[in-house]
C-alpha cells in the first residue's frame, strides 16, 4: 500500500508545501506582533527599522535595507513615517550628499525600554521553550542562506 505522500497528486497539497507553512506561521506572527505593538504605535516593519536603530544608531539608509532584505523602495516610506512620528530624523551625510543617514531621536531611544518587553511576550505567546525557539530560528537563518545563495 502506498503513502499518501507517495503520489505525484500529492506532491502539490498545499499542507505538505514548507512554504505554505512559513507563509501561514508569518501571518500568524504578524498577528501577536500586531497586538504587541499597538501600544508602541509601531507596525512590524517599523519596528525592525527600530531594532536596527537600537542595536547601533546613525546608520545609512542603504545599511539598514541590507540588514532587513528591503529595497529603497519599501524602506523610504516607512522611514517617512518614523520621522513623521518624530522617533527618528533623516539627514544627508556631509562627506557624500549621496548618503542618507538615519539617526534616532530622543523619543525613538526612550521608545526602546518599552518595546523590551515585546521579544518575551511573543515567546510567552507562542508556547515554545527557549530553546526550542533558538533552534527553529538557527534553521530558519541556515534556509534563508542556502536559497540566497541559489538564487
Amino acid at each position: 500500500m502506498s503513502n499518501d505522500t507517495d503520489t505525484p497528486d500529492s506532491l502539490l497539497r498545499l499542507d505538505l508545501q514548507l512554504c505554505f507553512a512559513l507563509y501561514s506561521t508569518q501571518l500568524a506572527m504578524t498577528k501577536v506582533y500586531r497586538k504587541l505593538l499597538r501600544d508602541l504605535n509601531l507596525t512590524y516593519p517599523q519596528y525592525l527599522v527600530m531594532m536596527v536603530l537600537w542595536e547601533r544608531d546613525g546608520q545609512s539608509v542603504s545599511a539598514i535595507g541590507e540588514r532587513l532584505f528591503l529595497d529603497s523602495a519599501t524602506l523610504t516610506p516607512l522611514l517617512k513615517r518614523l520621522e513623521s512620528a518624530g522617533l527618528l530624523q533623516r539627514r544627508r551625510a556631509a562627506e557624500d550628499e549621496r548618503r542618507v543617514e538615519v539617526r534616532l531621536t530622543d523619543a525613538g531611544r526612550a521608545l526602546r525600554q518599552r518595546a523590551e518587553a515585546v521579544p518575551e511576550a511573543l515567546a510567552c505567546a507562542s508556547q515554545c521553550e527557549p530553546e526550542e525557539l533558538a533552534a527553529l530560528k538557527e534553521q530558519l537563518e541556515t534556509l534563508r542562506q542556502r536559497l540566497t545563495e541559489t538564487s
